[in-house]
Parts: structure tokens; sequence; C-alpha cells
């Protein structure tokens, strides 16, 4: 009876040793297969490339700056240059309002008298400043590098160059040189006729 019980062991125990080649079944099968199939799934997903939908092109944000360009260059108003070689002194100017004109006569050869020339025709304001002169503000600054400023006398039309408007004097009086002040023309008119200049809409044309 010993010896058989001693041969069941030695075969139980033989077949415990021999288990290593032997398949491993049972719950602890089930979840060594599922960690493998786990570390395999990861191993593909992480060394395949993503690649786009198929008819989604990859772009990068787009491009605001032909836009801004196309805006900008409607924005910017057309300038006339007049050719270098025009000769612009003599030049007539007519300042117009319902109740009157006045004439003035370009005196000055300079890049802001050109560039006063190259916006005409205009329509503007005219208002009084200190009992001394009209002026009116144009559109915008004049290009007048390189002009040069002025001693203004009664009758003188003027640029003024940090305010950027032109200015009929009619009381120069205590008035000095300065180079804000730019000569552009002459005009003959009293002070009655320049006022009434004022109250209305003011065209200002090149007298053909």
């Amino acid at each position: 009876m010993s010896t058989r019980i001693d041969d069941q062991r030695t075969g139980t125990t033989g077949a415990a040793r021999g288990g290593g080649a032997s398949a491993v079944t049972g719950p602890r099968a089930l979840l060594i297969a599922a960690v493998l199939l786990t570390a395999v799934a990861v191993t593909s997903c992480s060394s395949s490339p993503t690649a786009a939908p198929a008819g989604d092109p990859v772009t990068g944000p787009p491009s605001s700056s032909a836009g801004s360009s196309a805006g900008s260059s409607a924005g910017e108003a057309a300038t006339v240059t007049l050719p270098a070689t025009t000769d612009v002194v003599g030049t007539v100017v007519r300042f117009t309002s319902p109740r009157t004109s006045v004439d003035v006569t370009i005196g000055e050869d300079s890049p802001a008298t050109r560039d006063f020339l190259s916006m005409l025709p205009l329509t503007l304001p005219v208002e009084d400043l200190a009992g001394r002169e009209k002026i009116s503000y144009l559109p915008r600054e004049l290009d007048h590098a390189g002009s040069p400023g002025s001693d203004p006398e009664d009758g003188d039309l003027i640029y003024f160059t940090p305010w950027g408007n032109l200015g009929f004097y009619y009381d120069a009086s205590g008035i000095e040189y300065a180079d804000d002040t730019l000569h552009l023309g002459t005009y003959q008119a009293s002070a009655e006729q320049l006022e009434l200049l004022e109250g209305g809409a003011v065209s200002v044309d090149v007298v053909p």
C-alpha cells in the first residue's frame, strides 16, 4: 500500500516538474493571453504614423496678408504727381464760395506747392483765426520735405505744417519768419471779401 502511494506521489511530482513544457490552462492562461494581446496592440499603434483623412489636405492657418494688402490698396487715395518739368509758378488757384471768389497766384515752386496742386480740385470749409487769417484744413498733410520757411505778409497764402492748414493772411503784423510757415502764393482781396468765404463749402480749383 505504501509503495503505491509513493509511486503516485512520484508520478505527481514528475508531472509537476515537467509542467514547464506543458500548456498552461485555466484562468491564469487567459490572463497571460490578454496581457500579450494588449502589448501587441500598443506596439502597433505607437509605430504606425497618423495619416490625414482622405480628401482633407493638411494646411496651416489661413494667411491674412493677401486680404490686408488688398484692403490697404483699396483704401489709399490716388495722388496725381506733377512732372518735374511743369512750371507751377504763376498757376492761378481759385477759391469759390456761394458769395465770392478769391484767386491765388502760386509764387513758389516747392514740394509743398506741387503736392497742394496735385490734390485739386477740393471742397473745403473756411474759418477765421484770431483776427489775422482765414484758415482751411486740408484732408491730409502735404508732402513738404525740403520746402523753405517764410516771413508771411498780408496777402500771402501759406501752409502751416504743425496744423496742416492753409492760411490767408490779412494781418501778419508781428508775425516773423518760421520754418513751419510755408509760402504758397499771393492773393488780392480785402478782409471783407475773405470773410465771404466763410459759412459754406468752398471749392478750390486750378483756373485753366
